[in-house]
């Protein structure tokens, strides 16, 4: 594939030589810029599309070019040297397909702490580096932007995406977010931080309008992505699906233009979450630069705008600008030759640390440090079904998993074993049943409800106390993309309260 990839960069390289065009990676992006056809700039402004998907709701983005399971790629134009760049999701590790048909190679990536908890260790130090890891593994497995991270505000306890998210305190949320944009961009590839702005829920994601002040947007929902922006420099800034005060936030150019770049001074690039917003030439006249994944909708939108006068091909070209900016900053025209071999063995050693400064102990009455303690049973279908982060667009197809049981073996613990095969079959069983219930092509995107905790009889009770020091409960929550949690799973349930009262 490496090989390919170089011999495509070399042929429109060659081409555009013979031809005396100039090319984006050694001419200046306005000489580029002149050369291009008003076709090719309308096409330049929108994605390469997304298979099996016609725009008309949210997804989560996918492609097979270049690097399988990315979220999307921009268009090429091999006469002037413009390559098609990869984006591919986050934010808490790189979201590619881990294998390939026909490749017996696999390309698994880490999955590192979420969000919530690495702004839980206030450390900027340590998340930082965590950003320095994330994007080398960006960088050796052939992505160029990577989609992250995450700061919208936890407004609601119940949001579906607030693991991807740092915190309610815009402080907090802005300098973990320059951390982490300053961390991955070390390794010369882009961020994308997302989703600017009031992006809050998940229910009704694409239609919701958000009613908020001018005060509340300027200290709260902004502030954080202001220190970002001007801490860390992001390449680019990915817009959100929902509107703010009647209007989408892909189409405001108060919000994109004024604020983003008059005010806080960004220079980077604006992209749409994929297929936000519903007007292609609104989003331009914004200075929403880039449509992902793009449709043809959009490019007729942007078209006929430029013909009937109601979009200047002039503001279009500021657009088609920064797109080639974008570009030509890319490690794809710099021709690096990645080697999807990333170091996953340190970097899991960075997960461990960075996870380990983030656990937040709520109340503790003695029992830990453990002392003298050397068996242990475990109870509860989180003990053995470990949630390494949420669903969606930022789930991460990792190699493994440690499970509490397996962790406390690896700690040199004794676990009881005893209850393991039936909570297996019964975690098993209760998934497979839920999976036989979805129907749509998203699906395999969606949150998996926890499985019905298991509440052992008086004897299994009373032979693991006799054989075991300690007992650890685990009760576990998951939530995801396309969902907000409801009121009922935030409390303990009763087969839950049931199973700690007896335990």
């Amino acid at each position: 594939m490496k090989k390919l990839i170089l011999l495509s960069a070399a042929v429109m390289a060659l081409a555009g030589c013979e031809s005396g065009e100039p090319q984006l990676a050694t001419s200046s992006v306005k000489k580029v810029l002149k050369a291009m056809t008003l076709e090719e700039k309308v096409h330049m402004v929108i994605g390469m599309g997304m298979a099996g998907s016609d725009g008309n709701s949210a997804v989560v983005g996918a492609t097979q070019d270049i690097v399988p399971g990315a979220a999307g790629t921009t268009y090429p134009i091999p006469r002037l040297g413009i390559p098609s760049i990869v984006l591919a999701d986050g934010p808490a590790g790189l979201r590619i397909n881990p294998t390939r048909p026909g490749d017996d190679n696999t390309y698994y990536c880490t999955h590192f702490p979420i969000g919530t908890l690495l702004a839980s260790t206030w450390n900027q130090e340590l998340v930082e580096s965590v950003g320095t890891a994330m994007g080398e593994e960006v960088h050796e497995y052939g992505a160029d932007v990577y989609l992250a991270p995450a700061l919208n505000i936890h407004r609601h306890p119940l949001n579906g995406r607030n693991f991807e998210y740092y915190s309610e305190d815009p402080v907090v949320a802005g300098k973990t977010a320059a951390a982490y944009v300053r961390g991955v961009q070390k390794n010369d590839v882009g961020t994308s931080i997302k989703h600017f702005a009031y992006n809050n829920q998940e229910t009704n994601r694409t239609a919701n309008n958000a009613i908020i002040s001018p005060r509340a947007q300027r200290e709260i929902y902004l502030k954080g992505f202001e220190i970002a922006v001007k801490e860390a420099d992001p390449w680019t800034v990915m817009s959100s699906y929902n509107k703010i005060n009647g209007t989408y936030t892909s189409q405001s150019r108060d919000l994109i233009t004024t604020v983003l770049r008059d005010e806080w001074g960004f220079k980077g690039l604006v992209m749409t979450d994929w297929f936000g917003g519903d007007n292609g030439a609104a989003q331009m006249a914004a200075g929403n630069d880039m449509l992902q994944p793009g449709t043809p909708l959009q490019y007729e939108q942007i078209m006929n705008a430029i013909k009937d006068g109601s979009l200047s091909e002039a503001e279009l070209d500021v657009c088609v600008t920064r797109c080639l900016e974008l570009v030509k900053r890319s490690p794809k025209v710099k021709g690096y030759a990645y080697s999807n071999k990333p170091d996953l063995k340190a970097h899991a050693a960075v997960t461990r640390q960075s996870a380990l400064e983030g656990m937040v102990l709520l109340e503790n009455n003695g029992v830990l440090p453990l002392k003298d303690v050397k068996k242990v049973a475990v109870f509860g279908c989180t003990s053995y079904d470990f949630i390494a982060g949420g669903t969606g667009s930022g789930n991460v197809n990792r190699a493994y998993t440690v499970s509490l049981l397996d962790g406390l073996k690896n700690a040199g613990f004794e676990v009881d074993e005893s209850k393991k095969d039936v909570y297996l079959k019964h975690i098993a069983q209760e998934e497979a049943a839920f999976k036989a219930t979805l129907t749509d092509q998203l699906s395999a995107f969606y949150p998996m409800p926890r499985p019905t905790e298991l509440v052992p009889s008086a004897s299994e009770l009373a032979a693991s106390a006799k054989g075991n020091d300690i007992a650890i409960i685990t009760f576990g929550r998951n939530s995801g993309e396309f969902f907000d949690r409801t009121s009922a799973d935030f409390e303990l349930s009763a087969r839950e309260r049931e199973l700690l009262n007896k335990v």
